[in-house]
């Protein structure tokens, strides 16, 4: 489900009353320094040391990351960040054109993607599977989604500790979960699970652009074969969709791309979230004394754990924009980051602590504006029941080996546990 706003947020007032909108009446100052941002390997859920230290530096710094040309704007602040995500005169389709400077080795767009529509297009596309993605269209997956996991959870129970929970439940879930909604054929499962987790590390663009092609094909020919097929499932409404003339069909695929690769980020969230109940005693005391308070507290898991790397996407401005007495050129790549919006510490006091009994707690932990992310809602279905199913079933559940022996992924954009030992 995408959330749609459509005015856009004024933007906090500097100390001194002004408007951050309007052009200084001394001129614009100098430009910050370019500063380069390398892919990081960070261990556990510490924050990104370069990127507190472009927050520090001023709402507005410049950035250079590992791949593509020359360097961005990037936004730290929370209204800053709301502002750029919701304003049309920062476009995601024109970066299609560019080599901006960016993370991934690896950069080939592809027509139907909602990460790169601009509207009115973003609209059109979204249309055919809003359907599936509502929160009334979720209440009839609980049940399923629920049986999956609970297909798992017995078969890690049945072999006995230890365990590792990413290999035996958090990978196989959501993609088991995602499968159910696109209408992807158990056989074909463990095919699209190895492409997705190619697409999404830094391994390189070659690999990157293999798994790529293996994937959309596989899409491709899907989408294709649904036409005619009765159904609810995202690649059987994509292809109705296409019979029907509301989208091509190369739109179809660009959609069901990322869409099918969604789930990887619900396996390293939820890694990371058991990772902190798991060394942090009184976090999971609070967990299992009040289970009926528990989405709170996951809300405020979501807004405190850094789950990328760097930052994701760009926009580019389409006329010049004065923020904070500072230009934005037409033409200039602008990066937001969420990581950092949501440590801001006009909105969240104490930002850097976990408060489980934050409120309000207005994360920007699923995006904002038109591209809020698609499976909001899908995601949070399934954080609540991994997290309260495994509590259920493992009253005992704790690390099987030191924290500071949980092995972290690398090179790779999404971050999260590799593996997460554990015993009961």
């Amino acid at each position: 489900m995408t959330q749609e706003i459509t005015t856009p947020t004024p933007a906090r007032a500097t100390p001194h009353g002004t408007d951050p909108m309007a052009p200084s009446p001394a001129g614009p100052p100098a430009p910050p320094p370019v500063r380069d941002w390398p892919a990081l390997d960070l261990e556990g859920t510490a924050f990104d040391p370069v990127l507190a230290e472009l927050m520090r530096e001023g709402p507005l710094t410049r950035v250079r990351l590992p791949h593509g040309e020359g360097w961005a704007w990037l936004a730290t602040r929370y209204d800053d960040v709301k502002l750029i995500t919701n304003d049309p005169r920062f476009s995601r389709a024109e970066v299609t054109r560019r080599q901006v400077t960016r993370m991934a080795p690896n950069f080939a767009p592809r027509p139907g993607s909602l990460a790169w529509a601009d509207q009115p297009d973003h609209n059109r596309l979204r249309k055919p599977i809003a359907g599936a993605f509502t929160v009334s269209a979720m209440k009839r997956l609980r049940p399923r989604a629920q049986e999956i996991l609970d297909e798992l959870v017995d078969g890690v129970l049945r072999d006995g500790p230890p365990a590792d929970l990413v290999e035996r439940v958090l990978e196989p879930f959501p993609i088991g979960v995602v499968c159910e909604v696109m209408g992807v054929p158990a056989a074909d499962r463990a095919r699209v699970r190895a492409w997705t987790r190619e697409i999404i590390s830094t391994n390189g663009a070659e690999a990157a652009g293999r798994a790529k092609e293996g994937l959309y094909g596989w899409i491709t020919a899907t989408v294709r074969a649904r036409a005619d097929r009765a159904g609810e499932d995202v690649y059987t409404l994509l292809g109705r969709a296409v019979a029907r003339g509301e989208i091509a069909e190369e739109e179809a695929v660009g959609l069901a791309g990322p869409l099918q690769i969604g789930g990887e980020a619900v396996t390293h969230n939820c890694g990371q979230m058991l990772y902190l109940l798991l060394t942090r005693p009184e976090l999971m005391a609070r967990m299992r004394r009040r289970p009926e308070a528990r989405g709170p507290v996951l809300e405020e898991l979501l807004r405190w754990i850094p789950h990328r790397s760097s930052v994701g996407l760009a926009r580019i401005a389409l006329e010049d924009v004065d923020l904070h007495g500072v230009r934005i050129a037409a033409g200039e790549a602008v990066y937001v980051s969420y990581l950092a919006a949501n440590r801001d510490a006009d909105l969240f006091p104490d930002p850097d602590a976990i408060d489980p009994d934050r409120d309000p707690n207005p994360h920007l932990a699923f995006g904002n504006g038109p591209h809020y992310c698609t499976g909001a809602v899908l995601a949070r279905l399934q954080t609540e029941l991994l997290i309260d199913t495994l509590l259920a079933r493992m009253p005992h559940l704790a690390l099987a080996v030191p924290a500071d022996r949980v092995r972290w992924r690398r090179r790779t954009m999404i971050r999260g546990p590799q593996s997460l030992p554990v015993t009961w």
